[in-house]
């Protein structure tokens, strides 16, 4: 897993521009089937959840998590945060897609 948030952060820096758009339809898939036991299906955090951990859970849609960088979402779906631990089994393509999807959040 370090290898692939090794090799997200070096296109990053190469392309300056960031990842080129994910699919936001496949990430809210992505999303249902590996982040909502603990966010929630929109993102919003299980109060249950983050009292257990003993953890303050922010929202996926705030202001704080919206503004993360694409690097620093990439680093902390890859390799966790905190009490966060890495999601298994995604591709770099599934992780972009996962970041579109998070992003439409801050939408709604």
């Amino acid at each position: 897993m370090r290898t692939i948030a090794v090799t997200i952060a070096l296109i990053l820096l190469i392309n300056g521009a960031g990842f080129a758009a994910g699919d936001a339809a496949a990430g809210k898939e992505l999303f249902a089937k590996k982040c909502t036991s603990c966010h929630g299906a929109g993102g919003e955090g299980k109060d249950a959840i983050a009292k257990m951990m003993k953890v303050e859970m922010k929202p996926l849609a705030s202001k704080e998590v919206q503004e993360k960088s694409e690097a620093d979402l990439v680093k902390v779906i890859t390799t966790g945060s905190g009490k966060m631990k890495a999601v298994a089994d995604l591709k770099e393509k599934d992780v972009q897609d996962v970041i579109a999807f998070l992003r439409t959040l801050a939408k709604k």
